[in-house]
């Protein structure tokens, strides 16, 4: 592992923020005289654990409030540092970002199975109060499986387990592909080692066998893009081994995977976007239903692109994604990626587009008002959250992310619950279904109406899947009595 220094770090800090290296200084200050005396299970000084978070925050361009808090994130828990002292020395917002990624004390509950259901939720909920706290969240874990070699067996499988279970979700929902994408590997690794290791050489063994195809196709793009005269950087990207691993496991053979090896292509703006994915056609044949639009039609995380896969000779598929640079900061960064495009209005640009623009926001909002129980809260979101997605279009051509296997009664109370007390009937694809109908991904769905319909029928709860449609069935069903 490379250790990271101080040095390090600040050097990060003063190429992109250098108005915060005093404060930062003083944080880290702060911290390594805080945590004076403590090791890690690796025998190292803590400070190196805080270091190394706020370095890979860093990393995402993080504001200094943000930076500060990664220094300071195990203060509170750990040392006898107060939430007062950090707001007098920091500011507020300092002081409540380390309070928010600070455990909740084993003291205010019964059992440790309670306290890691509240401690779980108050990581998911922040998500709603300032984003930061999840985003400095998921620098921790990060850092934390860097190094779980240091831990016991039991515990390596227990921190893998709850990673892929709950952090690799969030990264996921708020676009933190390159987080999400290195914690599942590291999470693979420790729960099934030696499959990690089949897939990873077998990976590899492809990647090596196609890099001469990779590089010659790489550079026919890049000259017929220069001669256009159309700004441009390509870069060859493969699919992570965790990736691998869900596609083989299902059965399929990894060499008929079209994205296993891609190119990520770079231009300058939006037209130039189509204008490339036109050269990239009069290069190599497309295979026709692998194109995906993702400009026109954003995913559910905002991550925009055009995806278009190739026949790169007689019998080997590339994949190109096609995207802007800032549109490759967000499919790579997520929300983080605000911090380097709108700089001083990250936070707030953060906080309004996650809740305008990001679909689980509103699921999440509706469990936390719904679930007083922690536990009840936590495993909802992670049955309808955080669970296999499929996504359809409404029929005005909206995007609605949906847990695997919901149907026509989940789908009316996700997309419109004012309009699903009214629900007569739906057509998906041109044809007329049954409520009990399980959608598919790219289905088109249009609901019929009747303002004159009273409320749902208490058969609908036998038919729904989703927790979320059955509260609200109720909800609705109590109206209808209580009027």
């Amino acid at each position: 592992m490379n250790e990271i220094s101080f040095n390090d770090f600040i050097e990060n800090v003063k190429a992109y923020n250098p108005d915060e290296v005093e404060r930062v200084t003083k944080a880290y200050n702060c911290a390594s005289n805080y945590h004076s005396g403590q090791k890690r299970e690796s025998g190292e000084d803590y400070i190196i654990h805080p270091l190394n978070v706020a370095y890979i925050l860093s990393l995402m361009h993080a504001d200094g409030d943000t930076l500060c808090a990664g220094l300071l994130h195990d203060t509170l828990e750990d040392t006898k540092l107060t939430k007062e002292e950090i707001d007098h020395e920091f500011g507020g917002d300092v002081a409540n970002l380390v309070d928010g990624v600070t455990k909740i004390s084993r003291i205010n509950f019964i059992s440790k199975e309670e306290m890691n259901y509240a401690n779980t939720r108050k990581i998911i909920s922040s998500i709603m109060s300032d984003i930061r706290i999840v985003i400095i969240k998921l620098a921790d874990r990060l850092h934390n499986m860097r190094t779980l070699e240091y831990k016991k067996q039991d515990k390596q499988k227990e921190n893998a387990l709850e990673t892929l279970e709950i952090f690799v979700p969030i990264a996921y929902a708020i676009g933190a592909y390159t987080i999400k994408r290195e914690l599942e590997d590291l999470s693979f690794k420790y729960l099934k080692p030696d499959i990690y290791y089949f897939v990873k050489y077998q990976k590899e063994l492809i990647e090596k066998d196609n890099q001469e195809l990779l590089l010659d196709v790489l550079s026919k793009i890049k000259k017929i893009l220069s001669d256009k005269n159309i700004p441009n950087e390509i870069k060859i990207r493969t699919k992570s081994v965790y990736g691998v691993y869900k596609y083989i496991s299902e059965g399929r053979d990894i060499a008929s995977l079209h994205d296993l090896l891609a190119l990520k292509i770079m231009v300058d703006d939006i037209d130039n976007c189509y204008r490339t994915l036109g050269a990239v056609h009069s290069l190599y044949h497309p295979v026709n239903d692998k194109f995906k639009d993702y400009i026109s039609n954003p995913k559910t995380t905002m991550y925009r692109g055009l995806h278009t896969t190739i026949f790169a000779d007689d019998s080997k598929l590339v994949q190109a994604r096609i995207r802007t640079f800032d549109m490759d900061k967000i499919g790579s960064y997520g929300l983080t990626a605000y911090w380097d495009i709108n700089k001083g209005d990250a936070r707030i640009t953060m906080q309004r587009d996650l809740k305008s623009n990001y679909q689980f926001y509103d699921s999440l909002t509706q469990f936390d008002n719904m679930f007083a129980d922690n536990k009840e809260f936590v495993n909802m979101i992670k049955n309808e959250i955080f669970s296999e997605k499929i996504y359809v279009y409404s029929g005005s051509g909206d995007v609605i992310e949906l847990p695997k296997g919901s149907n026509i009664i989940d789908y009316a109370y996700k997309y419109n619950p004012l309009m699903a007390d009214k629900m007569i009937g739906a057509i998906v694809n041109g044809e007329q279904v049954q409520f009990a109908y399980e959608l598919k991904n790219k289905d088109i769905v249009t609901l019929m109406t009747n303002k004159s319909i009273l409320g749902p029928s208490s058969e609908w709860l036998n038919i729904a899947q989703t927790e979320l449609a059955r509260k609200l069935i109720r909800r609705d069903m109590q109206e209808k009595t209580t009027n």
